[in-house]
C-alpha cells in the first residue's frame, strides 16, 4: 500500500489509467501541478486532495486514505449500521425491498454481507445448510458453497464468474485481506478455476435456479447511494432480482408470500 501522498496519487492515476493531463483537466488544475503533487515537489491542500480524489471517482472509503497520506484528518465519516442516524435509511432500503416483492431483493455491504432481505429471498435459500444462514450471512458465500446454492443452479460456471466479480472488483481498489480470502474461499468452490464460458455476460448472466416454485431464470439490477457522503451508505447494495421471461414472472407472481 502507498505510504505516501505522492505515491498514493501516482497509483490511483495509474489504476484508472489516467494521464496527467486528463486528471488535471477533470479536477480544475494543471498538469504541472498534478506531476508536482506526484513528484513530491508540492504539498496539496485539502480541497485539493478532495478535488482530485473526486476526480479519480474514487470510493468514499479510498478518499479518506488519501486524505490521510496527505496529513489531513479523513472528511467522510463511517457510521455503524446500528447508530440511529441511517434509521431512516435503513427504513427506506427496507420499504424497497417490500416494494419489490414478489421478486427477491436483498441489501449487502461492500464485502457482501448481507443487511436486509425481502420475503423473496427465502426461494433462492430453499435447502440451504443452516450454518450458512446464521448472522453474519455472506451472501457470496451461501450462492457458491456446496451445501448453499450452488447444488440448484443450472448455470453455474458461469453464474459463479459473476459472484466472484464482487471482490475482484474490492481488490481492483487496492489490497484488502478480506476481499483476497473471500475470493480465495469462493474460487475454492468452483470446479475448475477456468475462464468463464463464450455465454458470460457480466452483470447480465441469468441465474438459472431450481425452486418448489420451479425453474427459475432472474436477472440481477445492482443500485448504490451514488450521492452518499457516509462511508457506510456508499457502500451498501440494493441487489434486485427480476424474471428474465414471462414463466418466471407467472411463477413468482402466482407463489404465496408470508
Amino acid at each position: 500500500m502507498p505510504t505516501t501522498f505522492a505515491d498514493a496519487l501516482r497509483d490511483a492515476r495509474s489504476r484508472h489509467r489516467l494521464s496527467q493531463l486528463d486528471l488535471a483537466l477533470k479536477a480544475g488544475t494543471t498538469q504541472r501541478h498534478i506531476s508536482f503533487m506526484e513528484r513530491g515537489r508540492s504539498l496539496p491542500g485539502r480541497g485539493m486532495v478532495v478535488r482530485v480524489a473526486e476526480a479519480l471517482g474514487l470510493p468514499l472509503r479510498e478518499r479518506n486514505a488519501l486524505l490521510l497520506t496527505a496529513g489531513y484528518a479523513p472528511v467522510y465519516p463511517e457510521t455503524r449500521l446500528d447508530d440511529p442516524a441511517l434509521t431512516p435509511v435503513l427504513g427506506s432500503l427496507r420499504a424497497l425491498l417490500a416494494g419489490h416483492e414478489p421478486y427477491p431483493a436483498l441489501v449487502v455491504n461492500r464485502y457482501g454481507d448481507l443487511v436486509a432481505a425481502n420475503d423473496g429471498f427465502r426461494l433462492l435459500t430453499e435447502g440451504v445448510a443452516a450454518e450458512l444462514l446464521e448472522p453474519p450471512v455472506n451472501v457470496l458465500r451461501l450462492a457458491l458453497h456446496p451445501r448453499g446454492m450452488a447444488p440448484r443452479i443450472q448455470n453455474f460456471a458461469d453464474w459463479a464468474q459473476h459472484v466472484l466479480e464482487r471482490p475482484r472488483r474490492g481488490l481492483a481498489h487496492g489490497p484488502d485481506p478480506r476481499h483476497q480470502a473471500l475470493l480465495d474461499e469462493l474460487t475454492g468452490y468452483l470446479p475448475s478455476p477456468g475462464e468463464p464460458s463464450g455465454d458470460h455476460l457480466g452483470f447480465a448472466v441469468p441465474l438459472q435456479l431450481s425452486t418448489s416454485a420451479g425453474e427459475l431464470r432472474l436477472l440481477t439490477a445492482i443500485t448504490q447511494f451514488a450521492t452518499a457522503v457516509d462511508v457506510t451508505v456508499a457502500e451498501l447494495s440494493l441487489e434486485t432480482f427480476l424474471p428474465a421471461d414471462a414463466p418466471t414472472a407467472e411463477l413468482l407472481k402466482a407463489r404465496p408470500t408470508q
